[in-house]
């Protein structure tokens, strides 16, 4: 721990140990509060959510009363935000992709359809207050389905179309977006089971679940049967217990795939494709899951990797929102603002009424109309923790753990990336 001067403030900067104590606390803190403020346990706000936004505005106010700025070390953001979507992809098994059918389609495409909805509709707003129709995309597609990634693959070329600081506005777009994809996906998506009466199955269908000794996962669909044997063939072949050496072998498998993954995006870097780097990981996370599979060669335990995959997931969040600089809020324009509280209000009610309508109107199609307000206003780790929030109130959903992650850490980069080119070439026309 050392004292600095950063951005004219004195400031005291944490190394890596101390961060991640303070990650430790934020944690507890985001536990207890949700465990003693009704508002917080009904509305299914995620731990990490809870405490890292807490810390992220007890920064604000010091920093704004001149007493002190807070410097974290978060190098471990990256390499546990692949660790995550590389557990996701060794997930990926052919019975869960085969599960997921044509449904893992069709989300991809309503998801696709809101990237470009909140671009018209950033666009219009950015006119109506007569801001530049740039700004409409920066805090549309760009920032909210893209996040801050994507969005700042694309800050030259809005620099060349004349937006001055588009790196800055990029960021701050996008912090607000992940500032309020953990509070609102989940308010949203507990309405709706409770409009909807969604939170236990028909007694009809529990019976036949009961008879066929599965675990309640949903509609007794086939597709979602093929999901839950998957499932339950996994803990079979897990053995009896994750032992440290159980747990050590997966960290392994994961930290090697996580290697090859790196070298994937230096070389697809190499070729002009500009992807988020967890991309690669998951790519080959994905192969490494199919060819062990087919000839057991690793012997993958899926609990192992839910376990350490959830682990990284909660570090990785926290560890986000501790490091928000929410004073990049403060000084947004007004045209600004006005376009991103309306982008909450047009994404809450596309989830609402489209994703929610067109993926069944069900128990799962709630849990994913959660995720996708999670990752079209945040980031894919921000619908994950919205849906593990739901699930671990209420029951299982693993078609949306199926689909939500795979369409909003893969799919949905190569659909927005075409959708935001579009829209700026569209620009000079507009």
């Amino acid at each position: 721990m050392e004292w600095t001067i950063v951005d004219g403030l004195r400031s005291v900067k944490f190394d890596l140990v101390l961060t991640l104590g303070l990650a430790a606390l934020a944690l507890a803190l985001g536990y207890a509060l949700q465990q003693r403020i009704g508002l917080l346990a009904r509305s299914s706000i995620p731990t990490p959510a809870i405490g890292g936004l807490l810390f992220a505005c007890i920064v604000l106010m010091l920093r704004a009363n001149n007493v002190f700025g807070i410097v974290l070390d978060t190098s471990l953001r990256g390499p546990l935000q692949t660790a995550f979507f590389t557990t996701i992809g060794l997930s990926a098994t052919i019975m869960l992709l085969r599960a997921g059918g044509w449904r893992m389609g069709f989300f991809w495409m309503i998801a696709s359809l809101l990237a470009v909805v909140q671009n018209v509709v950033g666009i219009a707003v950015a006119r109506a207050v007569g801001a530049p129709a740039a700004l409409g995309i920066i805090c549309g597609a760009l920032t909210l389905t893209g996040g801050p990634a994507t969005g700042l693959a694309f800050s030259n070329i809005f620099e060349q179309q004349g937006v001055v600081g588009a790196a800055t506005l990029i960021i701050a777009s996008a912090t607000f977006g992940i500032f309020t994809a953990s509070l609102v996906g989940n308010p949203v998506a507990t309405c709706l089971i409770r409009r909807f009466h969604l939170a236990s199955l028909p007694e009809a269908e529990v019976k036949q679940v009961e008879d066929q000794h599965q675990p309640v996962v949903g509609e007794a669909t086939e597709a979602e049967g093929v999901a839950a044997r998957a499932v339950e063939s996994d803990a079979r072949q897990a053995g009896a217990g994750l032992t440290a050496g159980v747990l050590l072998n997966n960290l392994l498998i994961i930290m090697a795939v996580m290697g090859a993954g790196a070298l994937v995006g230096l070389w697809l870097t190499r070729v002009g494709v500009t992807l988020p780097g967890y991309v690669g990981a998951m790519m080959i996370a994905a192969l490494v899951r199919f060819l062990d599979d087919r000839f057991g060669w690793l012997r993958i335990d899926m609990r192992a990797v839910e376990a350490l995959g959830a682990i990284a997931l909660t570090l990785f969040l926290v560890l986000a929102l501790m490091d928000l600089k929410l004073w990049q809020l403060t000084g947004l324009a007004a045209p600004m603002l006005a376009i991103l509280l309306v982008q909450i209000v047009v994404t809450i009610l596309y989830a609402g009424l489209v994703t929610f309508v067109l993926m069944g109107r069900d128990y799962e199609a709630a849990v994913m109309a959660s995720g996708h307000i999670g990752f079209g206003l945040g980031i894919t780790p921000n619908a994950v923790a919205n849906m593990e929030a739901l699930t671990k109130r209420y029951r299982a959903a693993p078609r949306s753990f199926l689909i939500v992650p795979v369409v909003g850490a893969f799919f949905i980069d190569f659909s927005n990336a075409l959708v935001i080119t579009l829209f700026i070439n569209l620009l000079p026309h507009a």
